[in-house]
């Protein structure tokens, strides 16, 4: 074998006629509260997205997701909708969200929206009417279900933001269910005209422009009618909850994830189809790698799916390997989104890479989750290689974090404000009080900082984006893996009538040589801008290098 050529490669870029264009987008996820604010009010809103668009552009990414900006009591920070065809004046104006939407579209970015179905605020007008009594239209658009009788709730199902999953309402005299805060009354799906309601809220969207969806929590769509109480775990689940957390030793078969689901998201997929649009859903079930496929199977319900597999503090290499790989021998037609960083966990600097993590693991990180199978999601600030931060108690803003404190600290620690300039004050954030504090660490890694530096973080992101989408192996090929030791990640990328692409990783913080595993003579790829090197078929990386190779035609 050699590989000692340098070889470049022509431009390419995603076709405008293919109806598959999500499978090889990326997503870029924007948290508003925390982008940029432009009325001084210290909370993000969407002026400060649309002001913001040049740059997620300059980025390279497809689509931009935005998180709930519906008028809302924020006490979950806009997860809890009390209209779900409105904005919150918080975030601004339906005449605002239709002026991003036009910028967007302008620069030839998608905007995807979170739609939260599965529960709404208390104060919503269909929960408000629905407790009044046991007659009323809307009687049944939630799950209300009568005590034991002892008084005690109807069965053992928990909250994942702690505590039983029910609530005694005096004015019907029954319990609620609530998978998330007692204030989140969860939507009873078994209800005809419940499921055409939020098909009805997504298609005013859509004809607003959106171009699709992300399906929070969408696991928990219908619960068993039943009403049977969930077994103990087998194993205690600390994927999608903290060990903390009780409401990972249960095995959630009642309460959520029930078989049909399937078919509302059929008809979510007739709607979607109307309008050329996509959706992807957040799985957090104990199974997450199965339902994923589920949902996303035979091409008439969700196009894609991610869950909280890549966003634990397990890092290794093996089991990256081990959940790609088990996704793509269950899943038949649908794709994932391989996400290592949302608003809903610690910052990957600091949960994959400790302390003293640097930028140059933040390059790896993200040169590994570009060559995955899949659609790649970007948290914001990732591009900017940003830490977690410590927010002290007294600051905390999140209901999780005030509850499970000091084990689990919540969610404010990666959902502090973007920090846009080190010379301004918060950052250029917002000339107010942020409603999270800006972390002083923050400043020297903003974005004015970055700009200059051809080598910075920032410029890392948009150079290896650039240089993947002119790479169809990366963007749309079958994946295999390749034995390696801790901490290399090797694999190959495949399409028929293009040649194979080798990648290996070095995911530790010393330097390794690997064999590489095929015979076969590659040309190393150059372009992508991480350390390394090979001689024949052995490969050097130093920590945190990556290694690309080409098969010779």
């Amino acid at each position: 074998m050699t590989a000692t050529t340098k070889r470049d490669i022509p431009l390419a870029t995603i076709s405008a006629t293919n109806t598959e264009w999500w499978r090889e987008a990326i997503i870029y996820q924007v948290y508003p509260r925390s982008f940029l604010d432009t009325n001084g009010d210290g909370v993000g809103d969407l002026p400060g997205i649309t002001a913001k668009l040049n740059y997620i552009a300059s980025l390279g990414v497809d689509i931009v997701w935005i998180s709930p900006f519906f008028t809302s009591p924020m006490k979950d920070f806009g997860y809890d909708v009390a209209d779900y065809c409105d904005v919150d004046p918080l975030f601004g104006t339906l005449a605002d969200f239709d002026q991003l939407v036009q910028r967007a579209h302008a620069l030839g970015l998608k905007i995807m929206i979170d739609q939260v179905l599965s529960h709404t605020a208390e104060n919503h007008p269909w929960f408000t009417e629905s407790r009044k009594n046991r007659t009323n239209p809307k009687a049944d658009w939630y799950v209300w279900a009568d005590p034991q009788a002892d008084g005690t709730p109807p069965n053992n199902w928990l909250s994942i933001f702690g505590g039983s999953a029910w609530q005694w309402d005096t004015r019907r005299l029954q319990y609620y269910l609530h998978n998330f805060l007692t204030s989140q009354p969860d939507m009873n799906f078994h209800q005809p005209a419940v499921q055409q309601a939020h098909l009805d809220n997504m298609r005013f969207w859509l004809e607003r422009g959106v171009d699709g969806f992300r399906m929070d929590a969408c696991i928990f769509h219908f619960h068993d009618q039943q009403l049977r109480s969930n077994p103990p775990a087998a194993k205690q689940n600390t994927i999608s909850v903290a060990a903390s957390n009780p409401y990972g030793m249960q095995a959630h078969i009642y309460d959520n994830t029930q078989p049909e689901n399937l078919a509302f998201f059929q008809k979510v997929r007739t709607l979607l189809n109307e309008y050329g649009a996509i959706s992807i859903g957040e799985i957090g079930s104990d199974d997450a790698l199965g339902v994923m496929a589920a949902y996303t199977a035979d091409n008439d319900k969700l196009q894609m799916a991610y869950s909280f597999n890549l966003l634990t503090t397990e890092k290794s290499a093996r089991y990256i390997r081990s959940q790609v790989a088990e996704f793509e021998a269950r899943v038949v037609g649908g794709g994932a989104s391989w996400s290592v960083g949302n608003h809903d966990v610690a910052r990957v600097m600091t949960r994959w890479g400790g302390a003293q993590a640097t930028p140059a693991f933040a390059k790896v990180v993200l040169a590994m989750q570009l060559a995955l199978k899949g659609t790649p999601c970007l948290y914001q600030g990732d591009e900017l290689a940003l830490t977690e931060a410590d927010v002290p108690f007294e600051s905390l803003r999140d209901p999780v974090g005030i509850t499970f404190w000091p084990e689990a600290k919540g969610r404010d620690g990666c959902r502090t404000p973007m920090p846009w300039n080190k010379l301004e004050a918060h950052a250029g954030f917002t000339t107010g009080t942020p409603w999270l504090p800006v972390p002083a660490e923050h400043l020297a890694v903003a974005a004015s900082e970055q700009e200059s530096d051809p080598a910075s973080a920032l410029n890392f992101t948009r150079n290896i984006i650039r240089w993947r989408k002119q790479l169809p192996q990366l963007t749309g090929g079958e994946i295999t893996f390749f034995d390696a030791p801790e901490p290399v990640l090797a694999l190959s990328r495949t399409l028929p009538d293009s040649p194979q692409i080798l990648a290996v990783f070095n995911l530790g913080g010393d330097e390794v040589e690997f064999t590489l595993p095929v015979a076969a003579n590659f040309d190393a790829l150059t372009g992508h801008g991480l350390p390394g090197d090979v001689a024949g078929s052995l490969v050097s990386l130093p920590a945190y290098g990556a290694w690309f190779g080409i098969a010779r035609t």
